[in-house]
């Protein structure tokens, strides 16, 4: 990073308690091995844009801006030690007691949702004896660059994100980042901060799927390259932003079934697929919590809008709406359903088979009236597309709402008593 922006003509003054390291930038080497660094460093060095200290007191009252960049390690239980990233912050709080103008810290290092503003604020707050937002602002810029590939990716990042607390806090970033060819997303802190784990995370789980894919196809001797490439070609559904929106369990007639198949085989062969074996257990884990989102509100008298696995389509087949139904009748709750597309009288062959046969007990509770399954609930349950202004009107006062699809917010229906989703 000091790098990169000090080849962009930016001046830098780089921190470290490590006098080695220190006196290696100082001096325009890398203390580190990352292409382009050591070149971009020795120019920065010769144009008189860099130095190095480390004395956090005199970088701070030279600069206008302190990125934290500290490590975060992990120990064996996942627990983060943050002492490193709190030190820092303190040494910042404590060089701001001297200084007159304003100061913006960004802090780079991984941490989780809600560290930057209960642990790094509260620190440099007490260090420094000022209130942030006032003398200080932190904000939250998480970075997303790769070993041996880090110029680039700084130079070219997917997006870069700026976590405020206020858009006016985004200004001094804003503008370094201003020739950045990328989108720039203004979020909160906790919002800035969660986005790094949820690509991290999705990261791991590509890197993992991946290899559980290919060790299925060669014991089942299927070319592994031939099946990924095709794979990867589809950017529509499979490397896309499809899927990608929390809401409610996946159900069907196809996804659930065919994980099954592949455990199976799985076995079959003696191979362990650890990934693609837990996608059911989580999937179902999605229904109890829809399920304790309904009971959490102590009412018995239940609506519920959508029986089939997803709109527009009768198919009740693996319904998550069906199971979450079934667990409510057993907990003595008293539920109506409506569902546009799924009408007793135009049901025909395995649907209806499944609907007499397998449930027939949720059949009786259908209604093709949206007005009287509204009006029979303390809880309305939203688990398909609705009209919003439809709903808005038959909604009562009393009437709590528990969302399962994520309604966009401009299209939830207006809820008095409360709107709650179980992704949101």
């Amino acid at each position: 990073m000091a790098a990169c922006l000090g080849q962009a003509g930016h001046r830098i003054v780089g921190v470290d308690v490590n006098p080695a390291k220190v006196e290696a930038l100082g001096n325009g080497r890398s203390p580190i091995v990352e292409a382009q660094v050591g070149e971009l460093l020795a120019q920065t060095r010769v144009a008189g844009r860099l130095s190095a200290t480390t004395d956090t007191t005199t970088a701070v009252a030279q600069t206008d801006i302190s990125f934290i960049c500290v490590g975060t390690p992990g120990a064996r239980n996942g627990k983060l030690d943050l002492t490193h990233v709190e030190r820092v912050a303190r040494e910042i709080g404590r060089a701001l007691k001297e200084k007159k103008t304003h100061h913006n810290v960004v802090v780079r290092s991984t941490a989780l949702p809600g560290t930057t503003e209960s642990l790094i604020v509260p620190a440099i707050e007490e260090a420094s004896g000022r209130r942030a937002g006032e003398s200080f602002t932190v904000c939250y810029n998480p970075e997303f660059m790769r070993e041996s590939s880090a110029v680039e990716d700084f130079r070219n990042p997917p997006f870069t994100i700026l976590g405020v607390q206020h858009p006016s806090q985004a200004a001094t970033l804003r503008k370094i980042y201003a020739e950045t060819p990328a989108p720039v997303f203004e979020t909160s802190i906790a919002g800035a901060e969660m986005v790094k784990y949820a690509s991290n995370a999705f990261h791991a789980l590509k890197v993992s799927f991946a290899n559980e894919i290919g060790t299925l196809c060669k014991n089942l001797n299927v070319d592994t390259e031939e099946v990924m490439e095709v794979f990867a070609a589809d950017k529509k559904l499979n490397l896309s932003a499809a899927y990608l929106t929390p809401g409610f369990a996946f159900g069907g007639s196809c996804l659930p079934k065919d994980l099954r198949a592949i455990a199976y085989r799985a076995r079959e062969k003696d191979l362990s697929l650890p990934l693609l074996e837990a996608v059911l257990a989580s999937n179902a884990g999605h229904v109890d919590r829809a399920v304790e989102a309904v009971l959490r509100t102590g009412r018995k008298k239940i609506a519920v809008l959508g029986l089939s696995f997803k709109a527009g389509t009768d198919d009740l087949r693996e319904s998550p709406q069906v199971q979450m139904i079934k667990r409510l009748l057993g907990e003595g709750c008293q539920v109506r359903v409506w569902d546009q597309d799924v009408l007793l009288g135009r049901l025909a062959g395995s649907n209806r088979q499944y609907i007499e046969e397998v449930i027939p007990h949720i059949g009786s509770l259908l209604s093709e009236s949206l007005d009287d399954v509204v009006a029979a609930g303390e809880v309305v349950v939203i688990a398909t597309r609705v009209d919003k202004k439809l709903l808005s009107r038959l909604l009562l006062p009393t009437q709590l709402v528990v969302d399962l699809v994520n309604l966009a917010s401009d299209t939830r229906p207006r809820a008095d008593a409360g709107y709650e989703g179980i992704c949101w």
